[in-house]
């Protein structure tokens, strides 16, 4: 696409405007543009290079290299002396996913776009639309926390929400594979830094909000600010939603948005029109009734997935995907074939009689929310194994503490993503939390992760139940600027197979 294009469309679509820098010598705004990034390394030839400075990393600094890579033009926010035309903005990140869009062809106005934001139950959540409108026909894409899924290749994910540039990219890939929809997860990192520029949504869903990611936010309200953004700023004009009753936040932007967003839940029927009921778990599923607008009767639903937190996954999937449907009973149905999310209530059945569950739960009340559910499953012993993550905030690691030691048999302390925190230092304020309750129960600090989940294996005995929570499917652990290889599904299978305990 040429440049004078890109900016022939940008000007109509947005009232900002932006300055061309460098263009003088020839006929410069006729330059190429076949693709945008900002990562350096991934550059080629008729790329648009976008130099973000972040915290760590300045892209200005990698303008030449983008350069010689075969950048066609640069979107910077000053001028740079380099002999190539460069687009001024005072804010790159936002600018470039509009332009991103331009250039893929605005891939998110030709898919059907679904939105997940909320502290838990994102991806989930995501996993589940997913699969009842693929029950439907409907080819559908993911982005979110786990993997990118562009509707033919799977790639197992950096961050929740992409840079907007390399979700548009995405979206352009999920409608030349085949997709009619797309379904991503929107953390209030994403919304705050402009990473969803260039997409609208046609449906969105709040889950809840509870304390995480205060050390950027500072307050509840500000992260509640952050998360509404998608409701304000990012919709189509027709969209639709739902958003869960039984959460305050929650109930404030049904209050904003009272015909536009369903209210689903589990605790009033009264209030929830879109509400789960009788509802009776155990660590292979969960059964439970679903009332639906319009339908006299409720529905019996079998989901494979433990936990009544996945109810209201259920619930939050529903709320956008029944309007999809002209068979509300045969989506219903396809709920009996959901198949288990890696790292959410990942479980594992070991031939000994104990089971493992690997979960992301990484903030005080996912925690609790894992322990409860399966404290109420389990016919033995809790065993809890979790850290905290470095550089994140300090407070939720004596409640994280403070929750296991009350919910938990036996807790194990270890490491979690340190990055540039002393491992030792962040398990010691977990101890701390864990030290805090009335409640004595054994307690050890291992910090190698590994020997952590062996320990607890090795102590576990038949009805007992070992939940290693915190780092879900993810593949690493980062500690100081290195990302070294580990997983808690990895830890789980090689004590098994050490052992001679087979699993399903």
């Amino acid at each position: 696409m040429l440049l004078s294009s890109i900016l022939s469309d940008y000007a109509a679509r947005f009232t900002a405007s932006l300055k061309l820098h460098n263009a003088s010598s020839g006929d410069q705004t006729n330059v190429c543009v076949e693709n945008v990034g900002c990562n350096s390394k991934e550059i080629e030839k008729n790329w648009m290079f976008c130099c973000i400075a972040g915290e760590h990393k300045d892209g200005h600094d990698f303008a030449g290299e983008a350069i010689r890579k075969g950048a066609s033009i640069l979107m910077t926010e000053r001028p740079l002396p380099l002999d190539i035309p460069q687009i001024i903005s005072t804010d790159v990140r936002r600018e470039m996913g509009r332009l991103a869009s331009i250039v893929y062809g605005e891939p998110a106005r030709k898919l059907k776009m679904f939105a997940v934001t909320g502290t838990n139950g994102k991806s989930t959540t995501t996993w589940i639309i997913r699969h009842l409108l693929e029950s439907l026909g409907i080819r559908t894409g993911l982005i979110g926390t786990i993997v990118y899924n562009d509707g033919i290749t799977e790639e197992d994910a950096g961050r929740t929400t992409p840079e907007s540039c390399d979700i548009q990219r995405m979206l352009a890939h999920m409608l030349r594979n085949g997709c009619e929809a797309c379904v991503m997860e929107t953390s209030s990192h994403g919304l705050c830094f402009g990473r969803i520029e260039g997409c609208l949504f046609d449906a969105a869903v709040f889950t809840n909000l509870s304390e995480e990611h205060l050390d950027y936010h500072g307050t509840l309200e500000n992260y509640f600010s952050a998360k509404s953004r998608l409701f304000s700023d990012y919709t189509k004009k027709s969209w639709s939603g739902g958003a869960n009753v039984d959460d305050p936040f929650a109930r404030r932007l049904l209050q904003l948005y009272p015909d536009r967003l369903v209210a689903f839940g589990t605790e009033d029927e009264l209030k929830a029109s879109l509400s789960g009921s009788d509802i009776q778990s155990t660590l292979q599923g969960t059964r439970f009734s679903v009332s639906i607008p319009g339908e006299t009767r409720s529905l019996p639903v079998t989901l494979p997935l433990p936990g009544k937190f996945n109810v209201y996954n259920a619930l939050a999937a529903l709320s956008v995907t029944l309007p999809q449907a002209a068979d509300r009973a045969m989506l219903i149905e396809a709920l009996r074939t959901m198949v288990q999310v890696p790292g959410r209530m990942e479980t594992y059945t070991f031939d000994n009689g104990v089971s493992g569950i690997i979960d992301f739960a990484h903030t005080p009340v996912a925690l609790e929310n894992v322990l409860t559910e399966v404290r109420r499953l389990c016919s033995g012993r809790v065993i809890s194994v979790f850290g905290h993550g470095g550089e994140r905030f300090q407070p939720n690691r004596y409640s994280l503490g403070s929750i296991a030691a009350a919910l938990a048999d036996e807790v194990i302390v270890t490491m979690d993503n340190p990055r540039n925190e002393p491992a030792e230092q962040i398990a010691a304020q977990i101890v701390e939390g864990v030290a805090s309750s009335k409640r004595k129960i054994p307690l050890k600090t291992i910090l190698d992760r590994t020997t952590a989940v062996h320990e607890a294996m090795d102590s576990a005995e038949p009805g007992d139940v070992v939940v290693i929570s915190g780092k879900g499917p993810e593949k690493y652990l980062r500690i100081g600027s290195e990302s070294v290889p580990y997983s808690d599904g990895d830890a789980l299978r090689t004590w098994a197979n050490e052992r001679g305990v087979g699993w399903r």
